[in-house]
């Protein structure tokens, strides 16, 4: 059996190694040749599946280590009578993680002594924005959920608000899929008239799908006066994205959210679990066994820690999104090309991130409070 896998899907061998041969590719480039011979394709977001690359294919296993599908025409594949797989929810935690890093350099930007003063809009409450609502509930913040079909299902659900309730929050973060049609369709739902409703003092976190934002309409705004402070995680035309949005944006990653090791490879153990039960075969890995030692595994608190310092602390030695921030930027000069390739590097060679579940915190005679708030993003503690 042929297995063709995007290259940059980790532990391939671990998984797989005993189910076939792996044929690594790149994702970006991939193409019907690629997968002529192939049995089992396994994909991320970067590879458009469809009729273009599969029709004339073996392939009879679809599987992408992503939790969005938007690049897999879905519709095709059932008639084709190919198996489809994604990982719904494998990095919820490590981008609800990415916007609590994001948070915390913004209260401190803002002067803030306590964070959970914001007021934060989550728009799309599925498994990421779940995840961080939870997150941001046990710690505190006043927390607006936005989810318009959520909302048209559970008709006796009165914690859902309007989009425009939501814009209201100091802070907006859209974690929404891509959807083209239907009753809410989410292609450019924050445009010019979403945009003018925010000043300066709200700040704007998509780390969900570039195209959710009219990103003309953006750059429009951001010139202006009173705009919007912005972090960009997901961008339109990726990977060659605007570097006039960039300079303008006040934080700019390269869809990497969800990227923590934990995330990666809890995604490649969904798709391992969905082949193994199409092909009939006993589960027997499990990501935890093939996760290494973290290089940071412990961090020292005594009862003279400032409760935010702490948190700050603890939260930036796991991840600071500036070390992303930076390296995009240095990526902005050149052609659309050059920039669309170095884009994809920083993706490709991305360097070992942990979730804060890798990091044990001992503390010594420090107050309840800061015990529940670590408790609540996700550490392990030591008392």
């Amino acid at each position: 059996m042929l297995i063709v896998a995007d290259e940059n899907i980790p532990l391939l061998d671990s998984f797989f190694g005993d189910m076939g041969e792996i044929r690594r590719v790149s994702g970006r480039s991939m193409s019907g040749e690629d997968v002529r011979d192939a049995d089992i394709l396994l994909a991320r977001s970067v590879t458009r599946v469809n009729r273009e690359l599969l029709e004339g294919s073996r392939v009879r296993f679809v599987g992408t280590t992503t939790i969005g599908t938007d690049h897999v025409d879905l519709d095709w594949l059932e008639q084709a009578g190919i198996r489809f797989s994604a990982a719904p929810g494998c990095n919820a935690n490590s981008v609800a993680e990415y916007v609590l890093s994001v948070l915390s350099l913004h209260a401190e930007r803002r002067g803030l002594s306590d964070w959970s003063q914001l007021s934060v809009g989550i728009v799309g409450v599925g498994n990421v924005g779940g995840e961080l609502a939870r997150k941001l509930d046990r710690l505190g913040f006043d927390v607006r959920l936005c989810d318009p079909p959520r909302a048209d299902r559970e008709e006796d659900n009165e914690e859902f608000v309007a989009l425009e309730e939501a814009m209201k929050c100091n802070v907006v973060s859209l974690h929404t899929p891509l959807t083209r049609e239907g009753d809410h369709p989410t292609l450019h739902m924050i445009g010019n008239a979403e945009l003018e409703t925010l000043g300066a003092n709200q700040l704007l976190i998509n780390a969900g799908r570039g195209e959710v934002i009219d990103s003309s309409a953006l750059l429009a705004r951001l010139e202006q006066g009173n705009a919007p402070v912005v972090v960009l995680d997901v961008w339109e035309q990726e990977p060659r994205i605007h570097p006039e949005l960039v300079d303008r944006v006040w934080l700019a990653t390269p869809h990497i959210a969800g990227y923590s090791l934990e995330g990666k490879v809890q995604g490649t153990e969904m798709i391992y679990q969905a082949l193994s039960q199409f092909l009939g075969l006993p589960v027997r890995k499990k990501a935890g066994q093939f996760l290494p030692e973290p290089a940071l595994s412990k961090i020292s608190f005594t009862s003279s820690a400032e409760e935010e310092d702490a948190i700050r602390i603890a939260l930036r030695a796991c991840y600071d999104p500036r070390r992303d921030d930076a390296k995009l930027r240095n990526t902005m000069a050149g052609s659309p090309e050059e920039r669309g390739a170095a884009f994809d590097r920083l993706r490709r060679d991305y360097p070992v991130r942990r979730e804060c579940s890798s990091l044990k915190i001992q503390l010594k005679g420090t107050s309840k409070s800061l015990q529940d708030s670590f408790r609540a993003i996700g550490f392990k503690l030591k008392i």
